[in-house]
């Protein structure tokens, strides 16, 4: 299944999330969506990621759009993740990996030449449409979230 581009509606979802409940794209209809695919709570780059994300949050409310992480990891997973890092942006857990493969980030990766499934980094900005705008894919974390926040300014 090839993965959503610019101008493609973005695949809904309704995902259990951190704190409990879930979180459903088409509920955040009407505002820009940042929405980053990250490979595990609780490790270097996609901890980064996410305390860099944190530390816009108050900037990416400003300008009224949301900030949704989505891992494999479990809810529960999420909820450690946030406390230990003092995290405040939602995260949605896939366990089913359903919405990463709609997505087109579960994919085949290779470390020291062993090939295995996993999250390929890529965030997507959704317009208030509901529209791709815009889609980063092998995200290289320092200064990621500020460059997003720069193009959710411009919607």
């Amino acid at each position: 299944m090839a993965a959503p581009d610019i101008g493609d509606i973005a695949p809904d979802f309704s995902l259990p999330r951190d704190g409990g409940g879930t979180l459903s794209l088409s509920a955040l209809r009407g505002k820009p969506v940042i929405l980053f695919f990250y490979p595990k709570d609780d490790t270097s780059g996609c901890t980064q990621e996410a305390i860099e994300f944190s530390g816009l949050k108050g900037e990416f409310d400003r300008i009224g759009a949301a900030v949704i992480g989505m891992s494999p990891d479990s809810a529960k997973k999420h909820d450690k993740f946030k406390a230990k890092h003092d995290l405040n942006v939602d995260l949605a857990a896939d366990e089913e990996k359903n919405i990463l493969q709609a997505y087109g980030v579960w994919v085949e990766k290779s470390m020291y030449g062993r090939k295995y499934m996993g999250v390929e980094r890529t965030t997507y900005l959704i317009g208030p449409d509901g529209r791709i705008v815009r889609v980063w894919r092998k995200v290289k974390v320092p200064g990621h979230a500020a460059e997003v926040l720069e193009a959710a300014k411009a919607l």
